[in-house]
């Protein structure tokens, strides 16, 4: 540390409760061959040791409470006396005394904005993150003229620079990322330097932590360089398929057969290409071709047994169509005993599919009240029924396969809807759930549903 009045180099290092590798950090950042550096730590309030270690090592500690990650770095810039700013992990630990070298060498060219050096896995770093460490931070050297990757991890720039592009103050992910956006779009380069290399101890994705990848694409989505460009789905090129299984007799409720009711709101979609209703009943057929249907098969008697899996029948019809050279997109699975179903539903949820890219898209609604699951003898409560319902974080969804079920040709053909990349549709409205088949035996909830127009 030369020239303590006027550094070259302002090491800048947030901390938050570091206290494992701070000393670590800055025994190292004190053999370095460059000598001429500050240390200013940047504390989000410790509640450990690591101030008072970092306090042997340097006096510039200042510590903030409503802590974002680029505000952290600009408030350690702002009481900076060095032309070259470095940002440092507390947890980053240099590999050699010749890191600073290395890291700042490059910014001798005017026309570099930033470098970002290697980072290497520790020996105890978890497996993924060990995976991410080695696969991103390789060991040649890049000039970056459109990447905007930039890890602040173990980086360094000019201060010149920093006072016309400062890190982004709210976000509370890769702001170095948006900085990085930020320097290429003025015209500007980034370095990756393999030989200013760091031990580092969680990898870049923080060992798959789902609740950060979710904000961290939340905020790259918004973007310029990462806008979600998924317009090369032609929805109006898909073929998709409306499925409904019907067992003998549709049902008479309301004075109309269900499946009337169901074929009128699946006419109404936008998407849906064919509708076909797979029976063994004739009037059932009869019905459904006088609504717009097709029957290209009868469902076989064996299929129409009580203990028949609704899965066989699927099945055995996107066989059967397959077979007559009807191939399919996207399947939507309807039963006709949901006469409530919403009109804009199906074509919600296959939007969703596409959007999402699961393999299947189950309607489900939520349930608060107490749920209790039986085992031989054994009763399990997993819904616990004495927390007020608006305070509960947890909730069981109960899946309405019925009402409506979106999935590809192969899942139904393969009879694995649990076994692939399935996920949920959350239904809000209470009266579209309503299974009639549920009630057949109940003259009273039947006789009160009946009040209730279906047309």
């Amino acid at each position: 540390m030369k020239n303590k009045k006027n550094p070259q180099v302002s090491i800048v290092i947030r901390t938050k409760n570091e206290e494992k590798y701070i000393k670590h950090c800055l025994e190292k950042i004190k053999k370095q061959k460059f000598k001429d550096f500050e240390i200013i730590i940047v504390d989000n309030l410790s509640t450990d040791l690591t101030v008072k270690k970092a306090s042997q090592f340097t006096k510039k500690i200042i510590k903030i409470k409503n802590f974002t990650p680029g505000k952290a770095i600009n408030d350690g810039i702002k009481i900076s006396k060095g032309n070259i700013i470095v940002v440092l992990s507390a947890h980053c630990i240099p590999t050699s005394n010749t890191w600073l070298t290395n890291l700042i060498d490059c910014l001798k060219d005017q026309k570099i904005a930033g470098v970002y050096g290697r980072q290497e896995p520790m020996k105890y770093t978890s497996a993924i993150d060990k995976r991410d460490l080695l696969t991103i931070f390789g060991l040649d050297k890049k000039i970056q003229v459109k990447d905007t990757f930039f890890h602040n991890a173990n980086s360094a720039f000019r201060k010149e620079i920093w006072k016309k592009i400062p890190f982004d103050e709210n976000v509370t992910n890769i702001e170095d990322r948006i900085w990085g956006e930020k320097v290429i779009s003025a015209g500007l380069k980034i370095i990756y330097e393999p030989s200013a290399s760091v031990y580092h101890f969680h990898g870049v994705h923080q060992n798959l932590n789902i609740k950060r990848a979710k904000s961290v694409v939340k905020i790259l989505e918004s973007l310029e360089n990462f806008k979600k460009k998924d317009n090369f789905i032609n929805y109006k090129n898909l073929k998709i398929l409306a499925l409904i299984p019907v067992k003998g007799k549709s049902i008479s409720f309301g004075g109309k057969p269900l499946i009337e009711k169901t074929l009128k709101i699946i006419k109404k979609s936008k998407l849906i290409t064919d509708i076909v209703v797979s029976t063994d009943d004739k009037n059932t057929a009869k019905i459904a071709k006088l609504n717009g249907a097709k029957i290209p098969f009868m469902r076989p008697s064996y299929l129409s047994k009580l203990n028949t899996k609704l899965l066989d029948v699927l099945s055995f019809s996107i066989k059967s169509l397959e077979k007559k050279n009807f191939y399919y997109d996207l399947v939507v699975v309807l039963v006709d005993s949901y006469p409530f179903r919403s009109e804009d539903l199906v074509d919600k949820m296959i939007l969703k599919l596409l959007e999402e890219g699961s393999d299947t898209l189950i309607a489900a609604i939520k349930e608060s009240r107490g749920i209790w699951l039986t085992d031989d003898d054994k009763v399990n409560l997993i819904n616990n029924p004495s927390m007020p319902r608006h305070l509960k974080k947890n909730h069981a969804y109960i899946t309405l396969f019925g009402l409506c079920c979106v999935t590809h040709p192969s899942v139904l053909r393969n009879k694995n809807i649990f076994d692939k990349n399935y996920s949920i549709y959350k239904v809000n409205d209470i009266l579209s759930s309503i299974d009639i088949n549920s009630f057949k035996k109940s003259n009273n909830i039947e006789k009160t549903l009946k009040k209730i127009k279906l047309n």
